[in-house]
């Protein structure tokens, strides 16, 4: 049950990002949606769809435009959000058809950054240490330097134990560093 309160807070929390201009224009699709579907179509087109579909292609018509527009700017402030260029990628989601340009964007964008817990400077997932103060953002193994997650046994890249690192080796000096020079 939990879950599914944890789910819809992220959809609200999600929501909540898509600006107030793009909840102006999809309101805006879906009323001339409706005007054009029950009005201007049943007045002025003699082939027009019989009268009891009119109201229900006026709905579909204006959720499908309404939430196209929403999910335009939802993208424009998620990339802004993400780091990456706004202005690019709400023009690629407009522009590239059927709504391909929407899914290019959801597949190549970035992940979302995080704060330091010390400084609060933005970072990148994935970061050892924030490039602002140097703060330890997580655990990385002892011999690939990589970062690995807490409750890890071994290094998931050099299968290195965690909980037992290798000792360090000692150089040995070599024979011809003993010869007299």
């Amino acid at each position: 049950m939990e879950l599914k309160n944890e789910n819809q807070s992220v959809f609200a929390r999600e929501l909540k990002i898509v600006p107030v201009w793009a909840w102006v224009l999809a309101g805006i699709c879906f009323v001339c949606a409706q005007i054009f579907f029950n009005l201007v179509l049943a007045h002025h087109h003699p082939d027009a769809p019989p009268p009891w579909s009119r109201p229900l292609l006026g709905l579909l018509a204006g959720i499908g435009g309404a939430c196209y527009l929403l999910i335009i700017g939802y993208i424009n402030r998620d990339a802004k959000r993400r780091g990456m260029s706004s202005a690019l990628w709400t023009i690629i989601a407009i522009v590239i058809p059927n709504a391909l340009g929407i899914l290019l964007y959801f597949v190549l964008r970035q992940p979302l950054h995080g704060g330091c817990p010390q400084c609060g400077h933005a970072i990148q997932t994935g970061f050892a240490f924030c490039p602002q103060c140097s703060c330890r953002l997580g655990m990385n193994c002892v011999q690939c330097e990589r970062l690995i997650g807490s409750e890890d046994r071994f290094c998931p890249y050099c299968g290195c134990s965690v909980r037992n690192p290798p000792p360090q080796a000692t150089p040995q000096p070599s024979p011809q560093s003993n010869l007299p020079g």
